[in-house]
């Protein structure tokens, strides 16, 4: 009877650890997900942060047409509305979030492209200082999606195997959908050069 009673506890006592090893195992690699989203978030809004003193500085140097001051604060307003809750996010939720983040961006390389056409405002120190800071941020969105689809594959990964895959499910632990490249990025822009 005794032999009976400790094998049992012995089960229920490895049983339970192997159970709280699972869940904890899935809540830190959960967490280190939100806090790679908290961190695509903050580099998304330092460049949000930029747009207003980038318009002005534009504004301020140059007569640009009103609709490209427009596209680029519309994009901006767009992309502030677009919430997502780290814990409970999609792939569609993800999808709207990108949409709305390459709308800024393209309305972005539409105001500089229009910046080509005056030469006084690249020799703005105020504008060539915050065109630093745009491309720096650029490379830091790049750097931090990269992270987030990192340690989102590492979730997902461990919440698919076994016997995590039981806990995964019993608890909620919910997969994490991945950023992607934008429509159209896999094929190469054409360039022509006219030498007329």
């Amino acid at each position: 009877m005794k032999k009976i009673l400790w094998i049992a506890v012995v089960a229920f006592v490895l049983g339970f650890t192997q159970t709280s090893c699972n869940y904890n195992a899935l809540v830190t690699s959960e967490e280190e997900v939100n806090a790679a989203w908290g961190q695509v978030e903050n580099v998304y809004q330092r460049r949000a942060d930029l747009i207003p003193q980038l318009v002005n500085t534009v504004k301020g140097a140059a007569n640009f047409e009103k609709s490209t001051f427009e596209a680029v604060t519309q994009a901006r307003a767009a992309a502030a509305s677009v919430k997502i809750d780290p814990s409970n996010m999609s792939a569609e939720d993800l999808a709207k979030f990108q949409e709305a983040q390459d709308q800024v961006g393209s309305s972005l390389n539409r105001l500089l492209v229009t910046v080509e056409n005056y030469p006084e405002l690249k020799a703005n120190q105020n504008f060539v200082e915050l065109q630093a800071q745009l491309e720096g941020t650029e490379n830091r969105i790049a750097v931090e999606r990269k992270k987030y689809n990192e340690v989102a594959q590492k979730y997902n990964t461990d919440r698919r195997q076994f016997p995590r895959i039981l806990f995964a499910k019993l608890y909620g632990f919910k997969e994490r959908p991945y950023f992607e490249a934008a429509a159209g990025a896999e094929q190469a822009p054409t360039v022509e050069f006219d030498f007329n």
